[in-house]
């Protein structure tokens, strides 16, 4: 492929390449690539979990018999848990030796969305992230069986009180117009129906475990999508599944989350054709268009924009930072628009020109200039500590009023572990390195501003970040 198209494939279906890894790529065919990543996928986190995912949750009637004090304080741990899973998830970002997988993680994340605003409980959005990993590439329907029984996701679209008698649509109407078939391809009628076939689906109170409660469920007949007969849940997602639109529907999302911001549609009918052949089999489409000409196409180079996830973290892997805890990412990350395990709404991160905004292109910047000045992290962090968050830097980072003292003191540490070595890096080119060398291995195309032309290392990768050009990729 040569080092372009290595960087170019790696940053698309994962978060950033550094040189050594665009070198790795570079010798190979773009199907051996493709082929490598895929074989490459994993079910499983690389890294450990916080120590409380292990504990019981508290059962919602606990909360619901506890004195105000006991709510708030229930309310403050979970605050705190919370930072700590999106502070796991952006680790095991910065360490997984798969970034495909966890790209493809988040794209469920956004696609079958819950917030931890609603549920509340971090172990069920643990666990969650735990199920979209585990099918992040494997079989979509699959997929779509299990999110739908997902604790989280119950308790997100009220599943637990869609009962006979009294049906509650949330669920069905995202399970049809998010999750599988999009606008225009079901009735409201269809919606109705379908959420009586969902009937009985629920929790258990004390677990928070899925459970099915035969007593409220309805076992009439429903007629969905044309098809009649006593339907149950399963029955109706099968049915959701077996339609076209299914299949260009997720490989249209697919398509903007890889290729470009609008989707060619004779192709995405190609590869959704490859796809329903494949019996929904994520990896056969994901190939498909991977190999597609659209994919590969100059025209399609620097045209989507870096989600906030994309920016933090692929710079990070990018420059090979070193990282002890993540935990300030996490607030970056959120204060650019995009706050893990709570998306703003059913329909998630709009993402493209959405991220782009007055406010968050100038947060960027000031991340790329923060992050480059890694040498005075201590005195930032001192700052910090002294309560002066002005002068640290990160006073005005949404979230950091929120963590409480432990959090505060633990925030100090994170920054007094983050490193950057630019002779490090550039040991990564396999040649002497040049500033085109620099420039084309973080650089999708031509930077805006012209590089000067007596800068260093440090400083010339310093100027690139800071370029309007580093926002794509």
């Amino acid at each position: 492929m040569g080092p372009d198209d290595a960087r170019h494939l790696l940053n698309r279906t994962g978060l950033g390449a550094s040189p050594r890894e665009i070198a790795a790529y570079a010798g190979l065919a773009r199907p051996q690539a493709i082929d490598r990543l895929l074989a490459g996928t994993r079910r499983t986190a690389a890294t450990a979990p916080p120590e409380w995912v292990r504990e019981p949750i508290t059962p919602p009637r606990t909360l619901r018999n506890a004195s105000q004090e006991e709510r708030q304080a229930f309310l403050a741990q979970e605050i705190r848990r919370g930072f700590d899973l999106r502070a796991w998830w952006i680790g095991e970002m910065l360490a997984t030796p798969s970034p495909l997988t966890e790209r493809m993680t988040l794209f469920w994340h956004n696609h079958f969305v819950s917030s931890q605003q609603k549920v509340r409980h971090a172990r069920l959005m643990y666990e969650q992230n735990l199920l979209l990993r585990r099918h992040a590439t494997g079989n979509f329907g699959e997929l779509l069986h299990a999110v739908a029984k997902d604790p989280a996701m119950i308790v997100y679209l009220d599943s637990a009180s869609n009962r006979k008698g009294s049906p509650n649509e949330n669920f069905a109407r995202e399970a049809m117009e998010l999750f599988t078939l999009g606008e225009g391809h079901y009735t409201e009628q269809d919606v109705r129906e379908a959420a009586r076939a969902f009937t009985g689906w629920s929790l258990d109170p004390d677990t928070g475990a899925f459970r099915f409660r035969p007593f409220l469920h309805d076992g009439g007949s429903k007629t969905v999508l044309g098809r009649t007969g006593d339907f149950d849940g399963d029955a109706v997602l099968d049915i959701l599944l077996a339609q076209r639109a299914t299949a260009e529907f997720v490989v249209a999302k697919l398509w903007r989350e890889f290729v470009s911001p609008e989707p060619d549609a004779q192709e995405v009918r190609r590869v959704a054709a490859r796809f329903r052949d494949a019996r929904y089999d994520l990896k056969a489409a994901l190939r498909e268009l991977l190999l597609s000409d659209a994919f590969w196409a100059q025209e399609n180079r620097a045209a989507l924009i870096k989600s906030p996830v994309d920016l933090v973290v692929g710079t990070l892997r990018t420059l090979e930072f070193q990282v002890g805890d993540p935990l300030p990412f996490v607030l970056v990350t959120a204060g650019l628009g995009q706050n893990l395990f709570a998306p703003p709404n059913v329909k998630g991160w709009p993402g493209g020109e959405a991220w782009i905004n007055s406010s968050t292109l100038l947060a960027r910047k000031q991340f790329a200039e923060r992050i480059f000045r890694a040498d005075e992290m201590p005195r930032m962090a001192v700052a910090a500590a002294d309560r002066r968050p002005a002068a640290s830097g990160f006073g005005r980072v949404p979230g950091f009023g929120r963590l409480g003292e432990e959090g505060r003191a633990r925030f100090v540490r994170a920054l007094g572990g983050i490193h950057f070595d630019p002779q490090r890096w550039l040991e990564g080119f396999a040649a002497p390195t040049s500033q085109a060398d620099v420039m084309r291995a973080l650089l999708a195309r031509e930077p805006v501003t012209a590089l000067p032309a007596d800068a260093g290392p440090r400083e010339t990768i310093r100027v690139i970040a800071l370029d309007p050009a580093y926002q794509l990729k």
